[in-house]
């Protein structure tokens, strides 16, 4: 349903995008992933067409975006970052604009209109203007105006960013729902490791280049044996201890517990150096969150 070659696009002498490749199928959630400035958000606007890419190629459903834009974005739903809708609209009458104005008629939108609003759990209050929406609720607007027209690919560039948990929760419901139907290629990018989980493939972006890239579960295979967790009663003086051991790479604090990615094959020594201070230490299974900070570091 998507696919890119080779991306590039800088501003000045800032390589925002540099030679990425992706390749989402339809029934596919793709999680891509980075801090800020690594260049995700610049990514889905080349995707989109929103800006020309300096190198590289876009397909969207066998279309160039380049030298056939308006085919390629007639399959795309786009959920930008901030919420850009009309705030002084209706729930109903935003969609409603966004339905005409990719050429749906009345008896073709309406139903379609009401139907997606009950998809996103919208429908009891499509009379209410946009701008009397909670966080949450703009995002699920959001969605549905990006699905009114039944696209092939769904963009979503950070879209629970600032909700609460429970809303967060919902969302993801909607879009596990979404590519469940199978018709569907779903790219998203989030700063959230838990998110990243859930995908069904993940991207690990930094300065512009796709670091790593694979399932959860390949991702986490690459650390498998060499995440150990510690704790003990003075956190502080423990990451000083740890911090100290020759075998040990990084050290980071995990709420009232730490996590230290260590060399192949040592982590039975780590353990016991560790326990022989008096600290608490086991070998865990890696989190995408320690592979996230294994590539940033």
């Amino acid at each position: 349903m998507l696919e890119a070659k080779h991306l590039t696009k800088s501003f000045g002498l800032v390589h925002a995008v540099n030679d990425i490749s992706l390749n989402v199928k339809a029934g596919q959630t793709y999680g891509l992933v980075g801090s800020d400035g690594a260049g995700k958000t610049t990514t889905l606007r080349l995707l989109v067409g929103a800006l020309r890419a300096d190198g590289g190629e876009i397909t969207i459903c066998g279309h160039d975006v380049r030298r056939q834009g308006e085919q390629a974005r007639a399959n795309i739903g786009y959920l930008s970052q901030r919420f850009s809708l009309y705030e002084d609209l209706t729930v109903l009458e935003n969609i409603r604009f966004f339905a005409e104005l990719r050429g749906l008629a009345r008896d073709e939108w309406l139903p379609r209109c009401l139907k997606i609003l009950d998809f996103v759990g919208l429908a009891e209050f499509k009379e209410r203007r946009a701008g009397q929406l909670s966080g949450g609720m703009k995002q699920k607007l959001g969605l549905a105006s990006a699905l009114v027209t039944r696209p092939k690919v769904l963009l979503l560039d950070e879209p629970t960013t600032g909700v609460d948990p429970v809303t967060r929760q919902d969302f993801w419901q909607l879009i596990i729902r979404i590519a469940a139907g199978g018709n569907v290629a779903v790219l998203l990018t989030t700063p959230y490791m838990d998110e990243a989980s859930r995908c069904h493939r993940v991207g690990f972006m930094r300065g512009g280049r796709i670091l790593a890239e694979g399932t959860p579960s390949e991702l986490r295979a690459s650390l498998e044996g060499r995440i150990v967790e510690a704790r003990g009663p003075s956190l502080p003086e423990l990451r000083k201890t740890a911090a100290n051991i020759p075998s040990v790479e990084d050290v980071r604090a995990f709420g009232d517990k730490l996590h230290l990615r260590v060399a192949p094959g040592r982590a039975r020594t780590v353990i016991r150096d560790l326990k022989g201070d008096g600290a608490e230490a086991r070998l865990i299974p890696p989190t995408l969150e320690d592979v996230f900070l294994s590539l940033a570091s």
